[in-house]
């Protein structure tokens, strides 16, 4: 059923490729700013699939934006501190802004 959700999908894919990218992380960093960039990666799959069963998504799904834009935060940290390449940026960054795009549409349809 979540498979029906092109959110979902999307946001399945990201955290993937986010998580493939925090391992590549020097190892001075693995318990302050990878940890919490995965964690929050995480949240956002569980934000989704709890806003997908949700009777009230409103305040889930406003949620998800506001870890979309701790994330968004970190991974300015992250490029400017050379743990992620200026293509890993942009591409990380077209992730959220689709995802921030797609939870915004589920918002106004609510």
């Amino acid at each position: 059923m979540k498979e029906d959700y092109p959110l979902y999908v999307k946001w399945s894919e990201a955290a993937d490729w986010i998580l493939d990218a925090v391992e590549k992380f020097p190892k001075s960093v693995r318990f302050t700013i990878s940890g919490r960039v995965a964690n929050l990666a995480l949240d956002i799959v569980e934000g989704i699939v709890e806003a997908i069963y949700a009777k009230e998504r409103r305040p889930v799904l406003d949620k998800i934006n506001l870890d979309l834009e701790k994330l968004r935060v970190l991974f300015g940290i992250c490029h400017r501190r050379k743990y992620i390449s200026v293509r890993q940026y942009e591409h990380v960054s077209r992730l959220m802004d689709d995802t921030g795009r797609m939870v915004g549409g589920w918002r106004r349809q609510d």
